[in-house]
Protein backbone atom coordinates (compact mmCIF):
# COMPACT_ATOMS: atom_id res chain seq x y z
CA UNK A 1 0.00 0.00 0.00
CA UNK A 2 1.56 3.67 -0.84
CA UNK A 3 1.78 5.67 2.05
CA UNK A 4 0.90 8.86 2.24
CA UNK A 5 2.51 11.78 4.00
CA UNK A 6 -0.17 14.50 5.10
CA UNK A 7 2.75 17.40 5.44
CA UNK A 8 2.76 17.01 1.75
CA UNK A 9 -0.87 18.23 1.11
CA UNK A 10 -0.94 21.60 0.34
CA UNK A 11 1.59 21.83 -2.58
CA UNK A 12 0.24 18.79 -3.85
CA UNK A 13 -3.29 20.09 -3.53
CA UNK A 14 -1.68 23.26 -5.30
CA UNK A 15 -0.95 20.92 -8.30
CA UNK A 16 -3.94 18.82 -8.64
CA UNK A 17 -6.18 21.68 -8.71
CA UNK A 18 -4.08 23.36 -11.64
CA UNK A 19 -3.09 20.73 -13.99
CA UNK A 20 -4.89 17.83 -12.64
CA UNK A 21 -8.52 18.07 -11.23
CA UNK A 22 -11.12 17.53 -14.10
CA UNK A 23 -12.88 21.06 -14.33
CA UNK A 24 -15.26 20.51 -17.83
CA UNK A 25 -16.66 17.42 -16.63
CA UNK A 26 -17.16 18.42 -13.38
CA UNK A 27 -19.21 21.24 -14.31
CA UNK A 28 -20.71 19.65 -17.05
CA UNK A 29 -22.23 17.18 -14.41
CA UNK A 30 -23.21 19.72 -11.82
CA UNK A 31 -24.71 22.00 -14.75
CA UNK A 32 -27.08 19.61 -16.38
CA UNK A 33 -26.60 20.92 -19.99
CA UNK A 34 -27.52 24.47 -18.94
CA UNK A 35 -31.05 23.87 -19.96
CA UNK A 36 -32.20 25.47 -16.00
CA UNK A 37 -31.29 29.24 -15.76
CA UNK A 38 -29.04 29.80 -13.18
CA UNK A 39 -28.54 26.36 -12.08
CA UNK A 40 -25.17 26.21 -11.34
CA UNK A 41 -24.56 29.62 -10.06
CA UNK A 42 -27.50 29.04 -7.48
CA UNK A 43 -25.68 25.50 -6.40
CA UNK A 44 -23.63 25.72 -3.03
CA UNK A 45 -20.17 24.22 -2.83
CA UNK A 46 -17.95 24.03 1.15
CA UNK A 47 -14.55 24.48 1.09
CA UNK A 48 -12.69 22.65 4.13
CA UNK A 49 -9.32 24.54 4.28
CA UNK A 50 -6.24 24.01 5.99
CA UNK A 51 -6.53 23.72 9.94
CA UNK A 52 -10.07 22.69 9.79
CA UNK A 53 -11.40 26.13 8.22
CA UNK A 54 -15.19 25.53 7.29
CA UNK A 55 -16.57 27.80 4.52
CA UNK A 56 -19.91 27.38 3.91
CA UNK A 57 -22.31 29.13 0.79
CA UNK A 58 -20.00 29.70 -1.68
CA UNK A 59 -21.39 29.92 -5.23
CA UNK A 60 -19.86 30.31 -8.44
CA UNK A 61 -21.20 31.84 -12.35
CA UNK A 62 -19.25 29.41 -14.23
CA UNK A 63 -16.69 27.12 -14.36
CA UNK A 64 -13.67 29.46 -15.15
CA UNK A 65 -14.75 31.28 -11.35
CA UNK A 66 -15.02 27.90 -9.72
CA UNK A 67 -11.82 26.97 -11.41
CA UNK A 68 -10.32 29.86 -10.00
CA UNK A 69 -11.45 29.55 -6.85
CA UNK A 70 -10.34 26.09 -6.01
CA UNK A 71 -6.84 26.93 -7.06
CA UNK A 72 -7.14 29.96 -5.04
CA UNK A 73 -8.13 28.41 -1.79
CA UNK A 74 -6.89 24.91 -2.25
CA UNK A 75 -9.57 23.17 -0.21
CA UNK A 76 -8.71 19.92 1.37
CA UNK A 77 -11.95 18.68 0.82
CA UNK A 78 -14.68 19.72 -0.95
CA UNK A 79 -18.74 19.47 -0.30
CA UNK A 80 -21.36 19.70 -2.59
CA UNK A 81 -24.91 21.13 -1.62
CA UNK A 82 -28.56 22.16 -3.17
CA UNK A 83 -29.31 24.55 -5.54
CA UNK A 84 -31.02 27.72 -3.97
CA UNK A 85 -33.66 29.93 -4.09
CA UNK A 86 -30.71 32.53 -4.54
CA UNK A 87 -27.21 32.07 -5.26
CA UNK A 88 -25.44 31.07 -1.82
CA UNK A 89 -22.76 33.16 -1.78
CA UNK A 90 -25.50 36.26 -1.28
CA UNK A 91 -27.90 33.97 1.21
CA UNK A 92 -27.88 37.24 4.24
CA UNK A 93 -28.45 39.49 1.39
CA UNK A 94 -32.01 38.20 1.17
CA UNK A 95 -35.21 38.70 3.57
CA UNK A 96 -35.51 35.87 6.12
CA UNK A 97 -36.60 33.08 4.95
CA UNK A 98 -36.40 33.50 1.53
CA UNK A 99 -33.58 31.77 1.20
CA UNK A 100 -34.75 27.93 0.15
CA UNK A 101 -33.23 24.91 -1.22
CA UNK A 102 -35.20 23.49 -4.02
CA UNK A 103 -33.91 20.70 -5.56
CA UNK A 104 -30.40 18.13 -5.05
CA UNK A 105 -29.82 15.00 -6.40
CA UNK A 106 -31.02 11.78 -3.95
CA UNK A 107 -27.85 10.82 -2.11
CA UNK A 108 -26.19 8.17 -0.08
CA UNK A 109 -23.93 7.68 2.46
CA UNK A 110 -22.73 4.20 3.53
CA UNK A 111 -19.67 4.47 6.10
CA UNK A 112 -17.73 1.60 7.47
CA UNK A 113 -17.45 2.47 11.26
CA UNK A 114 -21.50 1.44 11.42
CA UNK A 115 -20.98 -2.00 10.98
CA UNK A 116 -18.93 -2.07 14.09
CA UNK A 117 -20.84 -4.45 16.00
CA UNK A 118 -20.47 -6.92 13.43
CA UNK A 119 -17.06 -7.08 11.92
CA UNK A 120 -14.20 -8.30 13.71
CA UNK A 121 -10.88 -7.83 11.38
CA UNK A 122 -11.07 -3.68 11.45
CA UNK A 123 -12.81 -1.28 13.52
CA UNK A 124 -13.10 2.91 13.81
CA UNK A 125 -11.84 4.01 10.11
CA UNK A 126 -10.03 1.23 9.47
CA UNK A 127 -10.30 -0.64 6.62
CA UNK A 128 -9.47 -3.86 4.83
CA UNK A 129 -9.60 -6.57 2.13
CA UNK A 130 -12.13 -8.74 4.31
CA UNK A 131 -14.33 -6.01 5.34
CA UNK A 132 -14.48 -4.38 2.27
CA UNK A 133 -16.97 -6.83 0.76
CA UNK A 134 -19.58 -4.98 3.07
CA UNK A 135 -19.55 -2.06 0.60
CA UNK A 136 -19.78 -4.47 -2.26
CA UNK A 137 -22.60 -5.80 -0.72
CA UNK A 138 -24.02 -2.50 -0.04
CA UNK A 139 -23.17 -1.27 -3.56
CA UNK A 140 -25.47 -4.57 -5.21
CA UNK A 141 -28.22 -4.26 -3.09
CA UNK A 142 -28.99 -0.46 -2.71
CA UNK A 143 -27.95 0.42 -6.65
CA UNK A 144 -30.64 -3.13 -7.62
CA UNK A 145 -33.43 -1.72 -5.75
CA UNK A 146 -32.80 2.07 -6.81
CA UNK A 147 -32.86 0.71 -10.87
CA UNK A 148 -35.12 -2.24 -10.32
CA UNK A 149 -37.83 -0.90 -7.54
CA UNK A 150 -37.75 2.97 -8.37
CA UNK A 151 -36.81 2.88 -11.37
CA UNK A 152 -33.62 5.44 -11.51
CA UNK A 153 -31.57 6.02 -14.26
CA UNK A 154 -28.89 7.85 -13.32
CA UNK A 155 -26.65 6.60 -10.52
CA UNK A 156 -22.74 7.59 -9.50
CA UNK A 157 -21.55 5.56 -7.01
CA UNK A 158 -17.97 7.21 -5.41
CA UNK A 159 -15.75 5.81 -3.34
CA UNK A 160 -15.30 7.94 -0.35
CA UNK A 161 -11.23 8.11 -0.10
CA UNK A 162 -11.13 6.41 2.84
CA UNK A 163 -13.80 3.84 4.63
CA UNK A 164 -16.94 4.28 2.67
CA UNK A 165 -18.95 4.82 -0.08
CA UNK A 166 -21.52 7.26 -1.69
CA UNK A 167 -24.67 7.32 -3.88
CA UNK A 168 -25.69 9.98 -6.52
CA UNK A 169 -29.19 9.47 -8.36
CA UNK A 170 -29.77 12.29 -10.52
CA UNK A 171 -32.42 11.90 -12.31
CA UNK A 172 -34.29 15.02 -13.14
CA UNK A 173 -37.40 14.15 -11.25
CA UNK A 174 -35.20 12.61 -8.16
CA UNK A 175 -32.99 16.04 -7.62
CA UNK A 176 -36.60 17.56 -7.21
CA UNK A 177 -38.15 15.40 -5.20
CA UNK A 178 -39.21 16.59 -1.22
CA UNK A 179 -37.89 15.61 2.06
CA UNK A 180 -40.63 13.65 2.71
CA UNK A 181 -40.26 11.57 -0.39
CA UNK A 182 -36.49 11.13 0.04
CA UNK A 183 -37.15 9.93 3.83
CA UNK A 184 -39.56 7.29 2.64
CA UNK A 185 -36.92 5.89 0.45
CA UNK A 186 -34.18 5.61 3.01
CA UNK A 187 -36.44 4.22 5.31
CA UNK A 188 -37.53 1.88 2.25
CA UNK A 189 -34.15 0.68 2.09
CA UNK A 190 -33.27 0.59 5.53
CA UNK A 191 -33.62 -2.78 7.19
CA UNK A 192 -30.84 -2.51 10.08
CA UNK A 193 -32.42 -0.23 13.00
CA UNK A 194 -31.52 0.41 16.47
CA UNK A 195 -28.52 1.76 18.65
CA UNK A 196 -25.76 -0.03 20.23
CA UNK A 197 -27.88 -1.02 22.98
CA UNK A 198 -29.81 -2.86 20.92
CA UNK A 199 -28.81 -6.48 20.34
CA UNK A 200 -31.22 -7.37 17.61
CA UNK A 201 -31.31 -5.02 14.48
CA UNK A 202 -33.51 -6.97 12.25
CA UNK A 203 -37.11 -8.08 12.64
CA UNK A 204 -38.66 -10.03 9.53
CA UNK A 205 -42.26 -11.60 9.79
CA UNK A 206 -43.24 -14.56 7.78
CA UNK A 207 -44.55 -12.29 5.07
CA UNK A 208 -41.13 -11.15 3.05
CA UNK A 209 -41.06 -8.21 1.26
CA UNK A 210 -40.03 -8.69 -2.44
CA UNK A 211 -37.10 -6.52 -1.61
CA UNK A 212 -35.63 -8.25 1.56
CA UNK A 213 -36.06 -11.56 -0.79
CA UNK A 214 -33.80 -9.97 -3.48
CA UNK A 215 -31.59 -8.25 -0.85
CA UNK A 216 -31.12 -11.89 1.02
CA UNK A 217 -30.19 -13.80 -2.43
CA UNK A 218 -27.44 -10.85 -2.96
CA UNK A 219 -25.99 -11.63 0.62
CA UNK A 220 -25.85 -15.55 -0.27
CA UNK A 221 -23.33 -14.80 -3.14
CA UNK A 222 -21.23 -13.82 -0.38
CA UNK A 223 -22.29 -14.45 3.03
CA UNK A 224 -19.88 -18.07 2.97
CA UNK A 225 -17.08 -15.97 2.40
CA UNK A 226 -16.91 -13.12 3.79
CA UNK A 227 -19.09 -13.55 7.13
CA UNK A 228 -18.12 -17.16 7.92
CA UNK A 229 -14.66 -17.84 6.32
CA UNK A 230 -12.76 -14.35 6.42
CA UNK A 231 -14.81 -12.74 9.73
CA UNK A 232 -15.52 -15.85 11.37
CA UNK A 233 -18.58 -15.03 12.90
CA UNK A 234 -19.21 -18.61 14.93
CA UNK A 235 -15.26 -18.80 15.64
CA UNK A 236 -15.12 -18.87 19.55
CA UNK A 237 -18.01 -18.52 22.26
CA UNK A 238 -17.30 -14.86 22.60
CA UNK A 239 -18.31 -14.76 18.46
CA UNK A 240 -21.01 -17.25 18.66
CA UNK A 241 -22.60 -15.54 21.89
CA UNK A 242 -23.49 -12.44 19.50
CA UNK A 243 -25.05 -14.96 17.31
CA UNK A 244 -27.07 -16.45 20.14
CA UNK A 245 -28.90 -12.93 21.08
CA UNK A 246 -30.59 -12.90 17.92
CA UNK A 247 -32.45 -16.22 18.16
CA UNK A 248 -34.93 -17.48 20.43
CA UNK A 249 -33.75 -18.48 24.25
CA UNK A 250 -35.27 -21.78 23.92
CA UNK A 251 -32.88 -23.11 21.59
CA UNK A 252 -29.65 -21.63 23.41
CA UNK A 253 -28.82 -24.11 25.39
CA UNK A 254 -29.16 -26.87 22.42
CA UNK A 255 -26.82 -24.49 20.52
CA UNK A 256 -24.25 -23.82 23.31
CA UNK A 257 -23.95 -27.56 24.07
CA UNK A 258 -23.34 -28.40 20.57
CA UNK A 259 -21.13 -25.41 19.16
CA UNK A 260 -17.94 -26.91 20.48
CA UNK A 261 -18.52 -30.39 18.47
CA UNK A 262 -17.89 -28.04 15.74
CA UNK A 263 -14.58 -27.23 14.09
CA UNK A 264 -15.30 -24.01 12.18
CA UNK A 265 -17.61 -21.50 11.74
CA UNK A 266 -18.81 -23.27 8.58
CA UNK A 267 -19.60 -26.48 10.39
CA UNK A 268 -20.80 -24.33 12.86
CA UNK A 269 -23.44 -22.13 10.95
CA UNK A 270 -24.63 -25.12 8.92
CA UNK A 271 -25.75 -26.66 12.28
CA UNK A 272 -27.44 -23.31 13.28
CA UNK A 273 -29.44 -22.97 10.18
CA UNK A 274 -30.54 -26.59 10.56
CA UNK A 275 -31.73 -26.27 14.28
CA UNK A 276 -33.84 -23.16 13.62
CA UNK A 277 -35.35 -24.93 10.36
CA UNK A 278 -39.05 -25.92 10.67
CA UNK A 279 -38.12 -29.67 9.39
CA UNK A 280 -36.14 -29.69 12.92
CA UNK A 281 -37.88 -31.35 15.89
CA UNK A 282 -36.63 -28.93 18.50
CA UNK A 283 -37.83 -25.89 16.75
CA UNK A 284 -40.82 -23.47 18.03
CA UNK A 285 -42.97 -21.30 16.48
CA UNK A 286 -40.49 -18.71 16.66
CA UNK A 287 -38.03 -20.49 14.41
CA UNK A 288 -38.39 -20.33 10.81
CA UNK A 289 -36.27 -19.54 7.40
CA UNK A 290 -36.56 -15.71 8.28
CA UNK A 291 -34.50 -15.98 11.73
CA UNK A 292 -31.78 -17.01 9.65
CA UNK A 293 -32.38 -14.28 7.25
CA UNK A 294 -32.36 -11.91 9.88
CA UNK A 295 -28.99 -12.89 10.99
CA UNK A 296 -27.37 -12.83 7.45
CA UNK A 297 -29.10 -8.97 7.42
CA UNK A 298 -28.07 -8.06 10.43
CA UNK A 299 -24.32 -8.98 9.60
CA UNK A 300 -24.33 -7.79 6.04
CA UNK A 301 -27.52 -5.23 5.42
CA UNK A 302 -26.27 -1.97 4.00
CA UNK A 303 -26.37 0.62 6.72
CA UNK A 304 -27.04 3.95 5.35
CA UNK A 305 -26.60 7.58 6.78
CA UNK A 306 -30.75 8.12 6.90
CA UNK A 307 -30.04 12.19 7.81
CA UNK A 308 -27.75 12.48 4.78
CA UNK A 309 -30.69 11.06 2.54
CA UNK A 310 -33.40 12.79 3.64
CA UNK A 311 -32.43 16.34 3.67
CA UNK A 312 -32.25 18.72 0.83
CA UNK A 313 -29.81 20.98 2.10
CA UNK A 314 -27.38 18.46 3.71
CA UNK A 315 -23.61 18.51 2.03
CA UNK A 316 -22.24 15.24 1.11
CA UNK A 317 -18.11 15.35 -0.13
CA UNK A 318 -17.42 15.63 -3.44
CA UNK A 319 -16.44 13.41 -6.32
CA UNK A 320 -12.29 14.16 -6.97
CA UNK A 321 -12.00 15.23 -3.88
CA UNK A 322 -8.61 14.36 -2.38
CA UNK A 323 -9.50 12.43 1.58
CA UNK A 324 -6.90 14.27 3.68
CA UNK A 325 -6.06 11.89 5.70
CA UNK A 326 -5.31 9.15 3.49
CA UNK A 327 -4.65 11.08 0.58
CA UNK A 328 -6.89 8.97 -2.18
CA UNK A 329 -9.34 10.56 -4.53
CA UNK A 330 -12.86 9.84 -4.48
CA UNK A 331 -13.22 8.25 -7.75
CA UNK A 332 -16.54 6.82 -9.09
CA UNK A 333 -16.86 3.11 -9.16
CA UNK A 334 -17.73 1.20 -12.56
CA UNK A 335 -20.85 -0.62 -11.48
CA UNK A 336 -20.00 -3.11 -14.23
CA UNK A 337 -16.56 -4.21 -12.19
CA UNK A 338 -17.98 -3.75 -7.98
CA UNK A 339 -16.54 -6.79 -7.29
CA UNK A 340 -12.96 -5.78 -8.52
CA UNK A 341 -12.91 -2.78 -6.76
CA UNK A 342 -10.58 -1.70 -4.46
CA UNK A 343 -9.57 0.70 -2.83
CA UNK A 344 -6.22 0.28 -1.68
CA UNK A 345 -5.04 0.92 -5.81
CA UNK A 346 -7.47 4.39 -5.74
CA UNK A 347 -4.63 6.48 -6.87
CA UNK A 348 -3.64 8.88 -4.71
CA UNK A 349 -2.61 12.56 -4.83
CA UNK A 350 0.72 12.00 -4.52
CA UNK A 351 1.04 8.93 -7.18
CA UNK A 352 -0.46 11.15 -9.45
CA UNK A 353 1.38 14.48 -9.11
CA UNK A 354 4.70 12.44 -8.81
CA UNK A 355 3.73 10.45 -12.35
CA UNK A 356 3.10 14.22 -13.48
CA UNK A 357 6.71 15.53 -12.29
CA UNK A 358 8.26 12.45 -13.83
CA UNK A 359 6.75 13.46 -17.45
CA UNK A 360 7.58 17.23 -16.87
CA UNK A 361 11.30 16.10 -16.05
CA UNK A 362 11.98 13.44 -18.60
CA UNK A 363 9.96 14.95 -21.50
CA UNK A 364 10.74 18.15 -23.12
CA UNK A 365 8.59 20.73 -25.42
CA UNK A 366 6.25 18.93 -27.56
CA UNK A 367 6.21 15.63 -26.46
CA UNK A 368 6.00 16.83 -22.62
CA UNK A 369 2.84 18.70 -23.70
CA UNK A 370 1.49 15.89 -25.28
CA UNK A 371 3.06 13.48 -22.52
CA UNK A 372 0.84 15.61 -19.85
CA UNK A 373 -2.23 15.99 -22.59
CA UNK A 374 -1.85 11.57 -22.22
CA UNK A 375 -2.28 11.51 -18.36
CA UNK A 376 -4.95 13.66 -18.46
CA UNK A 377 -6.60 12.28 -20.90
CA UNK A 378 -6.25 8.86 -18.90
CA UNK A 379 -7.42 10.72 -15.97
CA UNK A 380 -10.83 11.67 -17.48
CA UNK A 381 -11.22 8.37 -18.92
CA UNK A 382 -10.88 6.46 -15.56
CA UNK A 383 -12.91 9.25 -13.45
CA UNK A 384 -15.61 9.57 -16.49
Amino acid sequence: METFDPAELPELLKLYYRRLFPYAQYYRWLNYGGVIKNYFQHREFSFTLKDDIYIRYQSFNNQSELEKEMQKMNPYKIDIGAVYSHRPNQHNTVKLGAFQAQEKELVFDIDMTDYDDVRRCCSSADICSKCWTLMTMAIRIIDRALKEDFGFKHRLWVYSGRRGVHCWVCDESVRKLSSAVRSGIVEYLSLVKGGQDVKKKVHLSEKIHPFVSKSINIIKKYFQEYALVDQDILENKESWDKILALVPETIHETLQQNFPRYHNSLQRWEYLTKAISPQDSTKNDKCGPWLEWEIMLQYCFPRLDINVSKGINHLLKSPFSVHPKTGRISVPIDLQKVEQFDPFTVPTISSLCRELDAISINDEGKEGNEAESDIKRRTRENFF
